[in-house]
C-alpha cells in the first residue's frame, strides 16, 4: 500500500503541474488525482466531492493533499477533511519542486511525506545573488 496523492487547486493549476511532473517522471509511483475548485463552486458540495475522491485514493495509508494557496477555498476544503473522517494531511504552497519531491519519495508514510512536500517546495525556491 501507499499514500494517495490529491492535488486540490484552483482551475488549470493542478493539471498543468501534473503534466510538467509527468515530463520529468513519466510513471509516478503514487496514485494521483487532481480536483480543481472552480470560482463558482459550492464549497459544501466540493467538500463532499473531495471526501469521495480522497476515500477512493486511500488504500489504508491515508491521502496527502497538495493545495496551491493557503487560506483559499481549495486549501480550506483540504483542511476540513478530518471533520468528515478522511485520513488526510494537507500541505499548501504547491509548486513543481514540491510535487516532484513527493513523487520521488512515494514509499514514505503520510506524515513524513507531508514534511518532504513542504521541504521540497521551500528548497525549490532560490534567489539569484549574482
Amino acid at each position: 500500500m501507499s499514500v494517495g496523492l490529491l492535488l486540490l487547486t484552483h482551475e488549470a493549476i493542478g493539471p498543468a503541474l501534473v503534466s510538467a511532473a509527468r515530463h520529468v517522471l513519466p510513471t509516478p509511483k503514487l496514485r494521483m488525482e487532481v480536483l480543481e475548485v472552480p470560482p463558482t463552486a459550492d464549497p459544501e458540495a466540493m467538500r463532499q466531492l473531495t471526501a469521495n475522491h480522497a476515500q477512493a485514493l486511500d488504500e489504508g495509508d491515508g491521502v496527502l493533499a497538495l493545495s496551491d494557496l493557503y487560506g483559499a477555498t481549495p486549501c480550506n476544503i483540504g483542511l476540513s477533511m478530518s471533520e468528515l473522517g478522511v485520513h488526510m494531511r494537507c500541505v499548501s504552497g504547491l509548486n513543481l519542486p514540491m510535487l516532484l519531491r513527493v513523487l520521488n519519495y512515494a514509499e514514505k508514510p503520510l506524515d513524513e511525506l507531508a514534511e518532504i512536500a513542504a521541504c521540497g517546495g521551500r528548497i525549490g525556491i532560490c534567489i539569484d545573488h549574482a
